[in-house]
């Protein structure tokens, strides 16, 4: 395939002719998904036209895989009468989702450019929850009856399963419309055609509900391995169907939200490249206020301890050393626990098991980096008097407490996602930056604590 700047190039000249035959021609092999990154940094115009001379359907296929702002831009550059033909050809819910990131005034005056049928379901599935299930589902499928032959099934998918959202699944409901069960096409295709469409069930099947969280869909598409999944109302009654390609959606948003929040920020709901600066700004420093006003406590602790940091100042080279590996062992534990509940590894009840693999890696971290730290200190100690001539127990000091450190920033790490979890909010909050801050201060309290001890009637 060329390159998409040379492809762009080509377009804007066919654009720039007026040719829209050729144009019309040289569009046609082009698949939507292929389309849509080419053309969207067209300008306005073009854009315009490039629409135009497409089909309808080919429209709004690519306005589905533009972004945002390229879709905005094109709908304004279209008159009233073609801005309403394309948003009444866009799917259910690809058209909820560009609703859905509008200001609401904007969304309202689109709405009122849809035929009533298009209006009325634009208008029930945005009356759903923001993330449930309901805002994402389309009404395309394809539904037989079970007392029909498979060849009365097929006849009806050729007849009505053209502009469906997918035809790998199709649905079996009673006589009013209650959900039965769901069938592969490929088991109408292998069987015999005078076979009853009940003689191919199983009763294998799962469904949404429309107010159910998008995450519980996420789930339930990987644990059942499907590419829809039926939603049903209160009656079971089969309302619409959820796509995987949505789902793939869902799951690119929610890791991104969860590695935003990791970072110690808020989640930022635009791309990177086009949020406006104020917002992403806003997002990002009311964490940092959050954790600066954190680390102010690590200088209140400091203070605390200023007699023996005047005494021993042997103490204060090596603060930074410990404290930082406490909040490293923190986040380590935070990040992969955090992971592991969004993958279902384990349950909130298991936070047990969970405890006592942190203790034992954290004891054995702390280990490793407390007999490196010993041996550091106990080679430097050969060649330089910088330490003095208490280096061992110096050198025990700081072993000792990389070992307490560690161990307790593990233990913090790991155990604060579960307790934000129990209490209904969201695990990645105990972001790595909130878990480090937080090891900081405690990770001081635990150095002096065991400084004092070691090194009482010596140093201090």
């Amino acid at each position: 395939m060329m390159e998409q700047a040379s492809v762009k190039i080509e377009i804007a000249a066919l654009i720039a002719r007026k040719d829209h035959v050729a144009l019309k021609k040289y569009l046609e092999p082009w698949l939507p998904a292929d389309l849509a990154p080419v053309i969207a940094d067209l300008s306005v115009e073009e854009l315009a036209s490039l629409f135009r001379v497409g089909s309808r359907e080919l429209a709004a296929a690519v306005f589905t895989y533009m972004p945002l702002a390229a879709q905005r831009k094109l709908l304004k550059a279209l008159n009233q009468e073609q801005a309403a033909a394309l948003l009444n050809a866009l799917p259910p819910d690809d058209r909820t989702i560009f609703l859905n990131e509008l200001p609401l005034d904007v969304a309202m005056q689109l709405l009122a450019m849809l035929t009533p049928d298009e209006r009325q379901v634009a208008q029930a599935l945005l009356a759903y929850p923001e993330h449930s299930v309901g805002r994402m589902m389309t009404l395309d499928f394809v539904a037989v009856r079970p007392e029909w032959t498979v060849r009365e099934a097929l006849e009806y998918i050729r007849t009505h399963g053209y502009d469906r959202e997918t035809l790998n699944m199709v649905y079996v409901i009673d006589a009013e419309g209650r959900l039965i069960d769901d069938v592969r096409v490929r088991r109408f295709l292998l069987s015999a055609l005078e076979r009853p469409v009940r003689e191919l069930l199983d009763g294998n099947f799962t469904m949404l509900a429309p107010t159910d969280d998008r995450e519980k869909a996420l789930a339930l598409f990987k644990q059942f391995d499907r590419v829809a999944l039926p939603v049903v109302d209160e009656n079971k009654k089969l309302i619409g169907i959820v796509t995987v390609d949505d789902m793939l959606d869902v799951a690119e948003e929610e890791a991104t939200e969860d590695i935003q929040k990791l970072g110690g920020t808020e989640a930022l709901d635009e791309p990177y490249t086009t949020i406006a600066l104020s917002r992403m700004v806003k997002k990002r420093a009311s964490w940092l206020v959050v954790l600066f006003l954190g680390e102010m406590l690590t200088a209140s602790a400091m203070s605390y301890f200023e007699d023996e940091i005047a005494r021993a100042v042997v103490l204060a080279l090596f603060v930074p050393l410990v404290i930082s590996s406490g909040g490293n062992a923190g986040s380590q534990a935070a990040t992969l626990v955090i992971r592991a509940l969004a993958l279902g590894e384990f349950k909130l009840r298991d936070w047990w098991r969970v405890m006592r693999r942190e203790f034992a890696a954290g004891a054995m971290l702390g280990l490793i980096l407390g007999a490196i730290g010993y041996l550091r200190i106990a080679i430097w100690s050969q060649f330089s008097n910088i330490y003095g001539p208490h280096w061992p127990l110096v050198a025990a000091t700081v072993a000792v407490s990389l070992v307490g450190i560690v161990l307790w920033g593990s233990l913090v790490g790991s155990m604060l996602p579960l307790v934000l979890k129990r209490l209904g909010f969201d695990p990645a909050t105990s972001s790595a930056p909130f878990v480090a801050t937080l090891v900081d201060v405690t990770g001081l309290i635990i150095y002096f604590s065991v400084a004092y001890l070691i090194l009482h009637g010596t140093l201090l």
